[in-house]
């Protein structure tokens, strides 16, 4: 792949790094990701990864633009609100950068759809809201071996983690799936949503910019993976603590003997 003299300006500041030149731009140009969620944290997952040059990025969102959403989800302006997500999202992108293609999935993600909607593309980023659905992109990325990176974020706290449950392009041993760590969903009412119990909206950016860090580091194989890693960030603190975690033998899905080997168990979210 020649690069025109445009995109030569463009990705100048990623040619220059030695850790990514223009073989490295190369790859983030043929990469495919898959962004769940077009709110706080795929807003500026999004943005960066168009802005890297991530050459096709996927959005799964049902929902419309609200008022309420403005506050953290930086895709959308006040002129979007009653649009659908996916369209906005697809319009900010083509504003940042022209090599992107953005593909729109105007649906809510169920395990009727799943596996053919996760199938394309080699990486997944979750940024979804509930635990059905971290489950269920958890369950189809093990069945797919795709590699999920996936980050949550409540009040002032967030998590982000890879989770790569197979070997690893150059070798490297499997790590956890979701579920090692998160073996089932909280009991209903235990853990309220950021509409309950409300979330600070630059926090989302810093978490969700950490997220698209860590995909390119994956499209590109360097630095330090955070698979086997958990980081728990405490905004209000300013602390980030990252702790190791194991991949479980016993796990229902990416364990020794699974006893979840399809999406049967998962309901119409």
């Amino acid at each position: 792949m020649q690069f025109s003299e445009d995109q030569i300006n463009r990705y100048a500041r990623h040619i220059l790094l030695q850790e990514i030149g223009g073989e490295g731009q190369k790859k983030l140009l043929d990469a495919r990701v898959l962004v769940i969620g077009a709110g706080g944290l795929g807003s500026p997952n999004i943005l960066y990864l168009a802005a890297a040059g991530v050459g096709t990025i996927g959005v799964v969102d049902d929902d419309g633009v609200d008022l309420s959403n403005l506050q953290r989800q930086i895709l959308h302006g006040t002129e979007d609100i009653g649009r659908s997500k996916v369209s906005s999202a697809a319009e900010s992108v083509a504003k940042i950068n022209p090599d992107v293609k953005l593909i729109t999935h105007q649906k809510r993600l169920n395990a009727d759809n799943a596996m053919e909607v996760i199938h394309p593309y080699h990486i997944v980023a979750d940024g979804s809201d509930n635990f059905a659905t971290r489950f269920l992109v958890n369950d189809v990325c093990v069945f797919k071996k795709k590699t999920l990176i996936s980050a949550a974020i409540l009040r002032f706290d967030a998590q982000l983690a890879t989770y790569r449950p197979f070997p690893g392009p150059k070798g490297e041993e499997p790590g956890p799936c979701y579920r090692c760590i998160f073996q089932e969903a909280p009991p209903d009412g235990l853990t309220p949503s950021c509409a309950e119990a409300g979330v600070m909206g630059s926090l989302c950016g810093m978490v969700g910019s950490l997220q698209a860090t860590e995909i390119i580091k994956e499209i590109l194989g360097i630095g330090e993976s955070m698979v086997g890693s958990l980081m728990i960030i405490d905004g209000l603190n300013t602390t980030f603590r990252k702790i190791n975690v194991k991949r479980d033998p016993g796990c229902a899905v990416c364990g020794e003997n699974p006893s979840i080997t399809d999406l049967s168990i998962h309901p119409q979210i």
